[in-house]
């Protein structure tokens, strides 16, 4: 069953193409390996990363020169939305790809975005740390410059993709703030290639024990003197905080797609359940309470999803929109976790069980509401906004 009510309000001929392409890869490549998968911890496999990287999903923003797609922010959250409405880690897996190299110069763009495009050089980003989580500007993981480079020390919390990525952007303190109250300032970003399932010397990690965003691991890392040359500086010293906010605005937008895939996964599988289920000789969808819940899940996903869209259009337009990316976000996860709750409610205690993909929406639309900074620091954002801080 499907919840559009039009063909794509608001997408052109060749979005809704892109689109059906997109919802058509989800359902019949990644849904069943997410519903075998995800209930065992498994990981997702190559080969499915591979077929991304085939039909281009690791370069949907990737200048076409550089051999990419050549895309906006609103085909990548269009295509975001409906790899999460099967998994959501795939559907977070395109960011490895897509956005992680606002620091490379024009040399290094032209090296390396072309195997970025293919899937061959895909990126996990180390920012967090256990006390810089939504206070990103308490970073503590040192950059000490040497004769020959740098040196990094210290330790990171998050870094999801890890052991799996080909290189790593580390968010690293390289001088102490020159003014009090300014902690943002010293803050520098890294690159530090790696071979792919492991880890470089000076660098070790553990996996953190997650209840949801299953199919890769997350880490928390330990640098322990590990060098760098000159060049892996990204951008200038001491300005990757500023940096990071603005790649920020299109990680909450994305957020907020990834919320609304999972959404709509929670509301398509309870509108089938609630056609095939029988209570007191009627199918659940004859008893107004069930209709009723799934009419109001179905109005917030279009309600998030619109607003998706103007916010994404107002990026691709080349303006800020850091308050709306974070009401987007805000609002998106929100009702992420409402509607997958309501979705689970509906199963009864089948959606209590692994044997239903609902609890996997349920699980994973609860970290919306925590990654990319949390719902409260989505308000402080923009209550600061509004009054003008």
């Amino acid at each position: 069953m499907t919840t559009e009510q039009s063909p794509g309000l608001g997408l052109t001929e060749e979005q809704r193409a892109l689109r059906g392409l997109a919802r058509d890869f989800a359902m019949k490549e990644v849904l069943p390996l997410a519903n075998e998968l995800d209930p065992v911890d498994g990981e997702i496999p190559l080969a499915l990363r591979e077929r991304m990287a085939e039909i281009g999903f690791f370069g949907i923003m990737v200048p076409q020169e550089h051999g990419g797609l050549g895309l906006g922010v609103l085909e990548y959250c269009v295509i975001a939305e409906e790899l999460s409405r099967a998994w959501m880690s795939v559907g977070s897996l395109i960011a490895r790809g897509n956005g992680l190299y606002g620091g490379f110069s024009a040399e290094q763009r032209a090296e390396y975005l072309p195997r970025v495009s293919r899937g061959e050089f895909l990126a996990a980003i180390a920012i967090s740390e256990a006390e810089a989580g939504s206070d990103v500007a308490n970073i503590r993981c040192r950059a000490t410059r040497t004769e020959s480079g740098w040196v990094l020390d210290g330790t990171k919390m998050w870094c999801t993709f890890a052991d799996g990525a080909d290189y790593l952007v580390v968010f690293a303190r390289t001088s102490p703030p020159s003014v009090p109250g300014r902690r943002h300032e010293g803050v520098s970003a890294f690159f530090v290639p790696k071979r792919r399932g492991e880890f470089p010397p000076g660098l070790t990690g553990t996996t953190v024990r997650k209840i949801g965003y299953r199919g890769w691991k997350t880490w928390e890392l330990a640098f322990d003197g590990l060098a760098l040359p000159h060049d892996a500086l990204l951008g200038t010293e001491g300005g990757a905080f500023r940096t990071a906010m603005e790649v920020l605005d299109v990680a909450r937008v994305h957020t907020a797609a990834r919320a609304i895939g999972l959404a709509r996964g929670a509301l398509e599988d309870s509108l089938a359940y609630a056609a095939t289920r029988r209570q007191f000789d009627s199918a659940l969808a004859d008893f107004q309470a069930i209709r009723f819940k799934l009419a109001g899940m179905a109005a917030e996903i279009e309600a998030a999803r619109q607003l998706m869209y103007a916010v994404c259009r107002e990026i691709d337009a080349g303006r800020r929109a850091s308050t709306q990316a974070s009401m987007v976000k805000l609002l998106a996860s929100e009702m992420a976790e409402r509607v997958t709750s309501e979705g689970l409610q509906i199963h009864g205690g089948a959606g209590y069980t692994t044997d239903f993909a609902v609890e996997r929406y349920w699980r994973d639309a609860r970290l919306t509401k925590i990654f990319e900074g949390t719902s409260e620091i989505q308000l402080r954002v923009i209550s600061d906004a509004m009054l003008g801080r």
